[in-house]
């Protein structure tokens, strides 16, 4: 019979590690400063009702994009312990970090980074700005998006958990059975793995779905779905992938938690299963994955190079169709990823060719992009750096793709660094690069004032300086050999180029501490960077048409579309600020308690199954069910907003508007 606590014990916070206790003080101290803070000036309040339980698209965005700065610190922090260790365990030496400890990191390093801090960061872009995009008041499941929202986060915090009880998994980010099977990694580093990623996936899933039924129902008057603005397509087409890709993560890795939890044999060879399905299943999810990173940030670019040249977007249709073929074509290229396994020819021919054909849409998309620049008067301001980085980059870390995609050449180099610089290469310099161009172009309209411009501009040349000098040296020792995951080296042809990418890491801190800066220079001078126009960048589409940060209800009369670029439209036929002859009262959601606290049941309830805690797990599904029963039968879910006070709002608007323009 299991204990109280299952097998949780005091032993498992790793009191002998000084790296992880001082980190957990670390923590400690700040999480009290803050909670300090808030207490002081008295808004527990104002984070409760305002915050923790709004179902307002615009904050939860805000709140997403929070828990992908905090998640990159996180991550980034594991990135610099790898790269220093590396640096420090050349011509056989130990290094500072024993190899148990090593792999935890650079396991989390990668599940972090991927679902925990590109995830939200693309998310949150998506729920600040697409509602406002297509002239919805808010997406079609406002609930469904908090509670989307805690899902995420109730699987950030399990990962964080991880780190002062107990252990992360150390099998890589991908889990490959049998070392993630329970005889091999007995501990409970996989399960935080598996509670982690299975709790956010569904939180993901459900994104996706709330956000096809927004764009498929909610559109503007008059706005048809070859009107809709390229970065509402990229993401449709990303929550596309999203909703046909995440359940097969959910299943794997149910069928994972089968084998480890109830002795059942779907990856065991010895019990009549077979490995390599778990490999082919999170592959069917894992390349999509990739594209529903890296497609949003495509419109990004879209929208920030039609903005700052001042012109209508070149290629429209072929930008939406090129979209649509690379994630079709990202859907059936998994195989790519284990060319080593041994299949027949035909088969590897089949995947290395399509993987190649995904290269000719991506190409329309950078000629569009460069054909839109032409003859334009391209404004280099920082959204446009991080879009310009991004096409050099992006370039090379593609055409490293198509050599990845020749089956011969893979099979050398797929288990070595050159890999590793070909993924960092299109994620950092793809997604990455997008979602921080998207930051510095929304921000004004999120929060209704600009960012420090030099300060940025420093952040992206520290990004962009670091990211070369930390990753080319990486290819380099893909060609000489270095495999991946190595802890320790002793080949003295390596050691130049490992200390030469340990420096591009610190580089890239550089740039991570500037746009911290860069945030709270902002936010301290931020009366005197106010914008009143709530259109700063003479925009093309209609978020720019509201106020800067937007009314809580977005408009106060549905737009009316019949153009693209709606918002120029009607700037150009003088409608832009036109008052109606009469406001409607606005119908809209009330916040709910009930998200934040079905999530804390739920991660009450995976923390339990992570350390077999029988009663705690019960307790906390039955807590959660329990809430989501109240929330079903609560009929107290809506309000409508007065004529009087739509008056108000639109006239505080419109007196900001003038002042701004004059």
């Amino acid at each position: 019979m299991s204990s109280f606590l299952g097998k949780l014990t005091i032993d498992a916070v790793p009191y002998h590690e000084p790296i992880i206790m001082v980190t957990l003080a670390a923590v400690a101290v700040i999480g009290v400063i803050i909670l300090g803070l808030i207490t002081k000036h008295k808004k527990w309040s104002t984070l409760w009702h305002d915050w923790l339980t709004s179902v307002d698209h615009k904050r939860l965005g805000i709140m997403y994009i929070l828990l992908a700065f905090v998640m990159l610190i996180r991550g980034f922090s594991d990135a610099i312990m790898m790269r220093t260790q590396q640096a420090l365990a050349t011509n056989g030496a130990a290094g500072y970090l024993p190899p148990e400890h090593y792999d935890q990191i650079f396991t989390a390093h990668g599940v972090i980074m991927i679902i925990f801090m590109a995830m939200p960061f693309m998310i949150g872009l998506m729920n600040l700005v697409l509602p406002l995009q297509i002239g919805a008041r808010d997406v079609a499941f406002p609930f469904l998006n908090n509670l989307s929202f805690w899902l995420t986060v109730s699987g950030a915090v399990l990962i964080n958990i991880s780190l002062g009880v107990g252990e992360f998994a150390r099998t890589g980010w991908v889990a490959y059975p049998p070392l993630s099977e329970l005889s091999y990694s007995p501990g409970v580093g996989v399960d935080y793995y598996i509670w982690a990623l299975q709790i956010s996936g569904i939180g993901t899933t459900l994104t996706g779905v709330n956000f096809l039924v927004t764009v498929l129902k909610m559109r503007s008057p008059g706005m048809k779905l070859m009107q809709m603005p390229i970065f509402t397509w990229t993401c449709t087409w990303a929550n596309i992938l999203i909703v046909a890709s995440f359940p097969i993560l959910t299943a794997v890795l149910a069928l994972l938690t089968l084998d480890r939890y109830m002795d059942f044999h779907f990856f065991t060879n010895a019990g009549g299963g077979n490995a390599m399905m778990y490999i082919n299943l999170f592959w069917a999810w894992g390349h999509p994955e990739v594209y529903i990173l890296i497609l949003p940030a495509f419109g990004i670019f879209s929208e920030v190079i039609s903005t700052f040249t001042s012109k209508r977007l070149f290629g429209y249709k072929s930008m939406v169709w090129a979209s649509g073929a690379i994630s079709i074509l990202g859907f059936i290229v998994w195989l790519h990823h284990f060319f080593t396994m041994g299949s027949s020819a035909n088969v590897n021919a089949f995947f290395g060719v399509m993987t190649m054909v995904i290269a000719v849409p991506t190409g329309v998309k950078l000629f569009n992009w460069l054909f839109t620049i032409y003859r334009g008067r391209l404004r280099l301001t920082v959204p446009v750096l991080w879009t310009l980085g991004f096409m050099v980059t992006f370039t090379i870390g593609g055409m490293t793709g198509v050599l990845l995609a020749v089956p011969g050449a893979d099979y050398v180099l797929h288990n070595s660094l050159f890999l590793i610089a070909h993924f960092h290469n299109t994620i950092i310099g793809g997604a990455v690069f997008g979602y921080l161009a998207g930051f510095a172009y929304w921000f004004p309209k999120a929060t209704g004032f600009h960012l420090n411009e030099r300060l940025g501009k420093a952040a992206f040349w520290c990004w962009q300086v670091g990211f070369y000098v930390a990753f080319m040296p990486l290819y380099v020792l893909g060609f000489l050999g270095m495999t991946r995951r190595l802890n320790q080296t002793d080949n003295p042809d390596w050691n130049f180029w490992i200390y030469f990418a340990a420096v591009g890491a610190c580089i890239i801190l550089v740039g991570i501490v500037l746009q911290f800066i860069q945030l709270y220079v902002s936010i301290r001078d931020r009366e005197q960077n106010r914008d009143l126009t709530g259109d700063p960048w003479n925009g093309h589409t209609l978020e720019w048409s509201t106020a800067s940060p937007p009314q809580f209800y977005n408009f106060a009369k549905l737009p009316t579309v019949s153009d693209i670029d709606a918002f120029t439209h009607a700037k150009e036929q003088g409608t832009a600020y036109r008052i109606p002859e009469q406001y409607q009262p606005i119908h809209m959601p009330k916040n709910s308690w009930h998200g934040v606290m079905m999530a804390l049941g739920i991660t009450a309830a995976g923390f339990a199954a992570i350390w077999h805690i029988l009663w705690l797990a019960i307790a906390g599904f039955v807590g959660a069910f329990v809430v989501f029963l109240i929330r079903a039968y609560d009929r107290d879910v809506d309000y409508y907003v007065q004529v009087d006070e739509i008056e108000r709002v639109e006239n505080s608007h419109l007196t900001n508007v003038s002042k701004g323009l004059i």
